[in-house]
């Protein structure tokens, strides 16, 4: 059985400025954020939606980050990326959401299942969760995703 799916950082930023945080949910009744990702969201101001976010939504938890296999470790990303990776490689079959496409490309290497942003919106559609995708994905750039990414960058 699948452990509880993870999250990196940007998902979590664009899908709470957007007030699009529900469709975590889509994964999983509760959404992991390993400790790393964590601390970097928490370096954000605290009147910062994300910060509000990871404190108040009961389904987020944080989790210690799971060891780094070698193997995840050689591909040099970032601590958010790897600990997000590293709860994937641990628990098998787990999917995890993150947006950087090196992370993306580590987690198919892997054989982590992995989904992004935009695919939990598409998602959400097929459910009918949503009824159309596009005004989802307009909130989500006015958001700031597509424009430099979570914290400028993209």
């Amino acid at each position: 059985m699948a452990e509880r799916p993870a999250t990196n950082a940007s998902p979590l930023i664009f899908l709470s400025r957007a007030g699009l945080l529900d469709l975590l949910q889509l994964e999983g009744s509760e959404i992991v954020i390993p400790k790393p990702v964590a601390e970097e969201i928490q370096r954000r101001s605290s009147d910062d939606p994300t910060v509000r976010a990871i404190e108040k939504t009961t389904w987020l938890r944080i989790v210690e980050p799971s060891p780094v296999p070698e193997t995840i470790r050689t591909w040099d990303l970032g601590a958010g990326e790897t600990s997000v990776l590293a709860w994937g490689y641990e628990n098998q079959g787990t999917v995890i959401i993150v947006d950087d496409l090196a992370a993306r490309r580590c987690a198919a290497t892997h054989g982590i299942p992995v989904r992004g942003t935009l695919g939990l919106v598409l998602t959400a559609k097929k459910r009918g969760v949503i009824p159309e995708a596009r005004p989802v994905l307009e909130t989500l750039r006015r958001s700031g995703m597509y424009r430099g990414g979570p914290g400028g960058r993209c």
